[in-house]
């Protein structure tokens, strides 16, 4: 994780945050007394979206079950359909 004083930040804050889109790396923001972490907006959504995952019990094995189903073994979207308008 790159590493740079508060200070420093302030002087390159759009690059940094431009940084921190483009390699999806976190930076430590680095104070005289507390730290902060930088990190892309579209990160820190996918770290809510799997903790909210995490919270809702059996998810995450339902999810691991669905992933090492064999797509022979899924339904196709037409009988999803049918399923969903009967």
């Amino acid at each position: 994780m790159k590493i740079i004083n508060i200070n420093q930040a302030k002087d390159e804050i759009e690059k940094l945050v431009n940084q921190t889109n483009d390699n999806h790396q976190p930076i430590l923001l680095s104070g005289t007394k507390r730290n902060a972490v930088l990190i892309a907006e579209e990160d820190w959504n996918s770290i809510q979206e799997t903790l909210y995952l995490h919270s809702i019990p059996g998810m995450v094995e339902s999810i691991l079950e669905g992933g090492n189903t064999p797509t022979e073994d899924c339904l196709n979207e037409d009988s999803i359909r049918d399923i969903l308008n009967e």
